[in-house]
């Protein structure tokens, strides 16, 4: 059973961390991602450059454009995703855990299942 583990970031959160705190959570990301190879259960990881580096492409008539938004009014934005192949959801839930982030008040990790894979 694959699932995608969302990591919705609020820069405003991470930004109050110390740089202490900020390197735990990138040694804890190595350590989870150690852990779910060393399984069998990583499929694959991306993570996403803040929202202010990304566009947005419509085609309107025929003719596409691409501008610098607009963007959702949010604090949270889309900061990366995990993919896992796992035995059951509960082992996902477990393993969604393991992300520093779900330990940081005003974050989390939103795990949703897979319907449709190609490539992963």
């Amino acid at each position: 059973m694959k699932y995608l583990l969302i990591l919705n970031i609020n820069a405003e959160i991470l930004d109050a961390l110390s740089e202490e705190e900020q390197q735990a959570i990138g040694a804890a990301h190595g350590k989870f991602m150690e852990t779910t190879k060393a399984s069998g259960e990583f499929l694959g990881t991306i993570a996403l450059e803040q929202p202010a580096k990304g566009v947005v492409v419509k085609v309107r008539d025929g003719v596409p454009a691409v501008t610098d938004g607009p963007f959702v009014e949010s604090k949270e934005f889309l900061g990366g995703f995990y993919v896992l192949d796992v035995a059951s959801p509960e082992r996902a839930y477990e393993l969604a855990a393991l992300i520093p982030d779900a330990a940081i008040e005003g974050l989390g990790v939103e795990l949703r299942p897979v319907v449709f894979s190609d490539g992963i």
